[in-house]
């Protein structure tokens, strides 16, 4: 006698959904990521000053010398050392001739790391070099 069994269908996983929702979230994360700003390296507290002001004119490129700490230091947003800061100076002004620097230094900066930073500037043959201070109240 043969009795008649029901065939059991073999399980399958529809792949065609997860391919879309994976490409999905591949896009989404490719697109967040490439707006992503550069973010300072160093978090500067800067001093208060009654005669700071906004400057108006903008030259060609402005790059940034940040002082925090002793061995905390970043140029253009590379972290440098006061011995290697004259020759990453005459780089940049190789590369972007006519470029303007300025100097931010967090208030807790030892002074010693900002003379020795401010000497460096005087050995890449920087005269004036302003530096940025936030105004008084704010």
């Amino acid at each position: 006698m043969r009795f008649h069994t029901k065939r059991r269908k073999m399980p399958s996983i529809t792949i065609v959904s997860l391919i879309d929702i994976l490409a999905i979230l591949l896009i989404f994360f490719i697109v967040t990521t490439t707006f992503k700003d550069k973010l300072p390296q160093l978090q500067i507290n800067l001093p208060e000053s009654k005669s700071a002001a906004v400057s108006t004119s903008e030259p060609k490129k402005t790059i940034l010398l940040q002082v925090k700490g002793p061995g905390q230091i970043t140029f253009d947003g590379k972290a440098t050392t006061p011995d290697q800061l004259p020759a990453a100076i005459r780089q940049i002004q190789q590369t972007y001739p006519g470029c303007a620097i300025t100097m931010q230094a967090d208030k807790e900066a030892p002074f010693g790391t900002v003379v020795s930073v401010l000497d460096a500037l005087q050995a890449a043959g920087i005269k004036n070099i302003p530096a940025v201070a936030r105004p008084a109240g704010k």
